[in-house]
């Protein structure tokens, strides 16, 4: 998975419109290979990231978990720790 694509799902608040957007842009342009499509290719590319981010919002809305709701600062702090820990000089 690409590393700029983050976990949307579980998490409280709900993500946000743009989250799943940002996620679906970046998805795109992994598989596609450009971060910038041609002007040949512009509509073809903007359909794309449409219909993932279309997806997107109905698998969030449809998974189900029993889990508790993750806090986004608390994952933030971790995420934070594991980098410091892995690049610490």
């Amino acid at each position: 998975m690409c590393r700029n694509i983050r976990t949307l799902h579980n998490f409280d608040p709900p993500a946000s419109e743009d989250e799943v957007q940002a996620a679906a842009l970046q998805y795109v342009r992994k598989i596609s290979g450009s971060t910038r499509p041609s002007r040949a290719n512009a509509e073809a590319f903007d359909r794309a990231v449409e219909a993932v981010a279309a997806a997107s919002r109905q698998l969030l809305g449809e998974l189900v978990t029993t889990a508790p709701p993750k806090n986004r600062e608390r994952e933030i702090a971790r995420a934070r720790e594991r980098y410091r820990r892995r690049y610490a000089a």
